[in-house]
């Protein structure tokens, strides 16, 4: 085979001897998981806003952030539950480019993946003492997520692995809420229907093992946009696409019914300022109907310290994204207190 081994990479279970959770994380996350649970269950009304960097590149800049987002989440927990993105795996059209802290701890070094595990395991953990928050992560790689799985509180199926069987199934065997999201065709049925398999238990080979899934009623749709055979986004975050969905949930017989809505990639078509304006008007939809008040349960929105985005090199701006371009801290903050008085 054209393939060498680099490194024998650890055991989940031994590297998260090596760096474990403190008691009061492990309580922390039970208490931040109920809360969330009893958002998409319908028992709390707050509004979730899972909001961060697009790709989490570097520890220092990420726990800043996310302390920041805590010193906010005090001013408007009675309304939202926040939820700080830091994904530390970066799905990449072509293969080429920055895949992420998994695969590059430092963005302008080789990738090395005994070193990158580790790096987003101590970063998590920093982040949750730093801030008293749990995150979400998106799961690329579904047999990698073990080595996060007692720290994350929510976690993102992406546009290019939902159709993907193993991330379906994977994801019944998860605990928390678990987002799939729209493919890059816009398609509302292969979304709801990887919700079903997620919904469902499954007997199947994971991490070499046998295992039978209970099925995870949290399963639920993310609205990110399509792209047209010509290239062209299509944003699905209008009041006519969030009614075409409940109907389309409607049609069929899933757990707890829920949407978030991905205000950047194909509804803003990159353009990362007008998260601004989509949000706002997802706020619209929910307020003018009340069953997709029920449905829509949070946004998505890509910010970070400083607003767009660079290449990585010399000079590189802290805290600037080196993927897509984000919002910057002072829209991000407005833009959360703006949601909590509309939600």
């Amino acid at each position: 085979m054209g393939m060498r081994v680099n490194a024998e990479l650890p055991r989940p279970a031994d590297l998260k001897a090596e760096y474990p959770l403190s008691g009061g994380i492990r309580e922390l996350k039970r208490k931040r998981d109920k809360e969330i649970r009893d958002i998409f269950t319908g028992k709390s009304d707050r509004f979730l806003v899972l909001v961060g960097p697009c790709s989490a590149d570097n520890e220092d800049a990420v726990c800043e952030y996310v302390s920041r987002l805590a010193a906010v989440n005090e001013r408007v927990s009675d309304k939202l539950m926040l939820i700080p993105r830091i994904y530390t795996n970066k799905p990449r059209t072509t293969g080429e480019g920055y895949k992420g802290m998994l695969h590059q701890p430092e963005p302008d070094q080789a990738p090395d993946l005994l070193a990158g595990i580790i790096a987003i395991r101590k970063m998590h953990i920093r982040a949750i003492g730093e801030s008293g928050m749990t995150s979400a992560d998106e799961m690329l790689y579904p047999e990698n997520r073990s080595y996060l799985d007692d720290i994350l509180s929510y976690e993102a199926i992406g546009a290019r692995s939902v159709e993907n069987q193993q991330h379906r199934l994977t994801a019944s065997g998860m605990d928390i809420p678990v987002g799939m999201k729209n493919p890059t065709s816009g398609d509302f049925s292969v979304m709801l229907n990887s919700v079903v398999a997620a919904q469902s238990s499954h007997t199947f080979i994971y991490r070499g093992m046998d295992v039978t899934t209970d099925g995870n009623d949290l399963a639920h749709v993310i609205l990110r946009g399509g792209v047209d055979k010509y290239g062209t986004c299509i944003p699905n975050y209008h009041y006519e696409d969030l009614v075409r969905l409940l109907n389309m949930y409607n049609q069929r017989e899933l757990k707890n019914p829920a949407a978030l809505i991905d205000a950047n990639h194909s509804n803003s078509n990159k353009q990362h300022r007008e998260q601004k304006r989509i949000v706002s008007e997802v706020l619209h939809s929910r307020n003018y109907n009340p069953e997709l008040k029920k449905l829509i349960k949070g946004v998505m929105i890509e910010s970070y310290l400083t607003e767009g985005c660079q290449n990585i090199g010399n000079g590189m701006v802290y805290g600037k994204s080196i993927t897509d371009p984000c919002l910057g801290w002072e829209d991000t903050e407005q833009l959360i207190y703006k949601i909590a008085e509309n939600c």
